[in-house]
């Protein structure tokens, strides 16, 4: 007397693959693909919870964009989910390629430089924000699952944190933050170091310096925005460039250029090793747009650094913890621990 209308259509796309951006030593090697039907079965697959919710909207008014909202019903604020529902809806635009420009349009601040959102590739961290109450959105096309809210503290989380013994793990997230203040800072203390504190270096440290320093044309922050202007080159580059020769192209460009520009007499070796440092410690950054954040943060310390020496960075500092402090995502404080 009755029947089951059920859809068995089938899509073709690329098969599932490893994680690119965000690898990982001990965890699952499953990555998002761009079929949102695989990717809502690669999150059931792993969280079997009937309270488990897809809400799917249409978005863009040519596109017409299949768009996922995921939470667990009981678990999740409703709050957030209604207000993410609110923004996705108010959302005017022709079409849309990825989460992450849903993200952008939905987030508090569009014009904040650091991540008020956390885009992922991995279906293993999606079901873990789902589980602490967060809300995922997955797009038809785009492999990549956006979350909100996010704080500070869950960006510099990586999935192999929580493959380790808890000690270990805290140790190298610790490492982490000292990375990320290193990477940031390291520069900008250099530079108002040698201008304004020489003092305070150890007397050979400092004769050592000025020795190497004696034959460059340049000040000191010239010297070192060309050479972090050198590094974003590279690192771009490297981007860009096919994956046979994109790395080989950014070791060997570093190498030649940095021993190039050292022995031309443009750069001092002393500043080759400190922007070295300073890009190594920044590769140890989970999230990709917080590194890309902090790189960015560089130019103004260093300016600062110049002009006041270490009461400039010192200011800076300051300003940047009080910024992040002001920052909400989908009424959650930024530096706050969920």
């Amino acid at each position: 007397a009755k029947g089951f209308l059920i859809n068995a259509k089938g899509y073709q796309g690329r098969t599932i693959g490893e994680p690119s951006v965000e690898p990982s030593i001990r965890g699952p090697q499953e990555a998002f693909v761009e079929v949102l039907k695989i990717n809502i079965g690669l999150i059931r697959r792993r969280l079997r919870d009937p309270n488990l919710c897809f809400e799917v909207h249409k978005l863009g008014r040519r596109g017409k964009s299949d768009v996922a909202i995921a939470y667990i019903k009981g678990i999740v604020d409703q709050d957030i989910v209604h207000e993410v529902r609110k923004r996705m809806d108010s959302i005017d635009i022709d079409n849309l390629s990825t989460t992450v420009e849903i993200g952008q349009l939905i987030s508090d601040s569009p014009n904040c430089i650091f991540p008020l959102f956390q885009s992922t590739e991995r279906p293993d961290k999606v079901v873990s924000a789902l589980c602490e109450g967060r809300v995922a959105i997955l797009m038809d096309g785009s492999p990549e699952a956006v979350i909100v809210p996010v704080t500070f503290p869950i960006l510099m989380q990586s999935a192999d944190d929580y493959f380790e013994n808890w000690i270990i793990a805290s140790f190298i997230r610790i490492s982490r933050y000292i990375s990320l203040l290193i990477s940031t800072l390291l520069p900008a203390l250099y530079i108002s170091t040698v201008s304004f504190h020489p003092g305070m270096l150890p007397t050979n440290l400092a004769l050592s310096i000025a020795s190497t320093r004696s034959g460059v044309p340049f000040p000191v922050i010239i010297e070192a925005i060309l050479m972090e202007f050198v590094l974003e080159l590279l690192q771009e580059a490297s981007i860009r460039l096919p994956k046979v020769v994109g790395q080989t192209v950014s070791i060997v460009g570093g190498l030649v250029i940095g021993q190039a520009a050292v022995q031309a007499g443009i750069v001092s070796p002393i500043m080759v090793i400190v922007i070295a440092i300073t890009a190594v410690t920044s590769f140890t950054i989970p999230n990709y747009s917080l590194d890309i954040s902090t790189r960015t943060l560089r130019i103004p310390f260093m300016i600062l650094a110049t002009t006041f020496g270490s009461f400039g960075v010192s200011v800076g500092i300051l300003w940047v913890l009080t910024y992040l402090c002001s920052l909400e995502s989908f009424g959650v404080g930024y530096m706050e621990s969920l």
